[in-house]
């Protein structure tokens, strides 16, 4: 255990820090009036008299003007800035604090239970005293300082001196202790000395269990029934605090319920005046209905404007359709004697595109009628002659042969 938050500093600690810098002695003393200076370091009797925060800054007089004639009073430091007189005392170290209480504020950020925000100084120093590590446990001075740190300078908590009150995260205004707080607070750390107490029994019983069982071992009676009597005397008181610590907890959650419906109906009864204000900016029901009736009523206007508007449109563009008739069928009529044009001059080119096979072909046909015209001629004259006349649809049928 040592101290993290507050240095002390005399003249053994001094001489231990003694060393060298660029060939010549460091001047400590120089070096933590400087930290000073800075408010790197507060000495600790002013930092826990302080009224206000620490990172408040006045117009008139400076912090450290105030801090340097306390200095002064208390006979740390020398007249003059200058001298290397090294000052002796318990000092602040703020870094150091402003680290702890950043880490003490994230992990009170995941307590939404306004109980769970409640703590007893036993109960806060067991569960914050490793805030910076696990291998470093802040001391009780350091607890005192931090504990003002959050209280004070960070308005984050509210500090008596036996109860922590912390800040809720949708709460606007810094906590205030009350004598329910108080009666939480010792609760819980009631709470926790029967846990240990439950803890610390179930372990002696079995340990007696043991011994009673080595005795038995060992053939010694004696030892046997004494330490089945401690086994018993210790079950009954185990039983006992653990019903006790049962009863305990029923109440811390009933006290946890009620304080969860409490914050409920604060912020019911918060929603309630927003509500109010917003009807009363609103104006209420009748002002709501004439706001209604005139947006309905300018919404028409709109409407009748573009209808008139509609109607200017038409009169402008009003169209004969006998006229678009007429000119529709003059149009179709253009487009037929088109079609008609482009079919004749497809036809020409189709006709003086046919080969010379076609020609040959048709005045082959030619001259094969003309000799079967002949030929039937001469039949027709032979049949007489012999008392016959051919059939007609014979020369047809000749005749359909030679054209194909």
């Amino acid at each position: 255990m040592g101290d993290l938050l507050v240095l002390k500093v005399d003249e053994d600690l001094m001489r231990a820090l003694e060393t060298k810098e660029w060939g010549r002695p460091l001047a400590l003393g120089s070096v933590i009036r400087d930290a000073l200076n800075k408010k790197e370091m507060i000495p600790l009797e002013n930092y826990l008299a302080a009224r206000e925060s620490i990172y408040q800054r006045s117009w008139g007089i400076s912090p450290w003007q105030i801090l340097s004639w306390g200095l002064r009073q208390a006979g740390l430091t020398g007249g003059h800035s200058g001298e290397d007189k090294v000052p002796v005392g318990k000092l602040v170290i703020v870094s150091n604090l402003e680290e702890a209480s950043k880490k003490v504020l994230q992990r009170i950020a995941s307590h939404i239970s306004r109980v769970d925000r409640i703590y007893s100084k036993q109960m806060f120093y067991r569960e914050y005293g490793t805030i910076l590590g696990d291998n470093y446990h802040i001391s009780h001075e350091d607890l005192e300082v931090l504990l003002k740190h959050l209280s004070r300078d960070k308005a984050q908590a509210a500090y008596d001196g036996q109860t922590i009150k912390f800040k809720g995260q949708s709460d606007p205004n810094p906590p205030i202790i009350t004598p329910e707080d108080a009666t939480i607070a010792s609760l819980k750390n009631l709470i926790v000395d029967l846990e240990a107490q439950v803890e610390t029994l179930a372990t002696r019983v079995d340990k007696l269990s043991i011994t009673a069982r080595d005795a038995v071992s060992r053939k010694n009676r004696v030892a046997a029934l004494a330490a089945l009597r401690s086994k018993k005397l210790a079950e009954t008181h185990l039983t006992k605090q653990s019903a006790l610590l049962g009863q305990l907890e029923e109440v811390y959650a009933k006290i946890e319920q009620a304080a969860d419906q409490v914050e409920l109906v604060r912020i019911m009864e918060g929603s309630t005046g927003v509500l109010k204000a917003l009807h009363k900016e609103i104006g209420g029901v009748e002002r709501v209905d004439d706001v209604v009736d005139q947006l309905k009523e300018q919404m028409t206007q709109v409407d009748e404007v573009g209808n008139v508007i509609a109607e200017m449109g038409q009169e402008v563009g009003a169209v004969d359709e006998g006229e678009v008739d007429d000119e529709l069928e003059a149009m179709e009529r253009e487009d037929r004697k088109k079609k008609e044009e482009e079919e004749r001059v497809a036809r020409e080119k189709k006709e003086q595109h046919e080969p010379a096979e076609t020609k040959r072909r048709l005045e082959v046909l030619e001259e094969a009628e003309r000799e079967a015209r002949l030929t039937e001629s001469k039949k027709t004259a032979g049949d007489k002659e012999h008392g016959k006349e051919a059939p007609i649809e014979e020369s047809i049928e000749a005749l359909q042969r030679l054209s194909l």
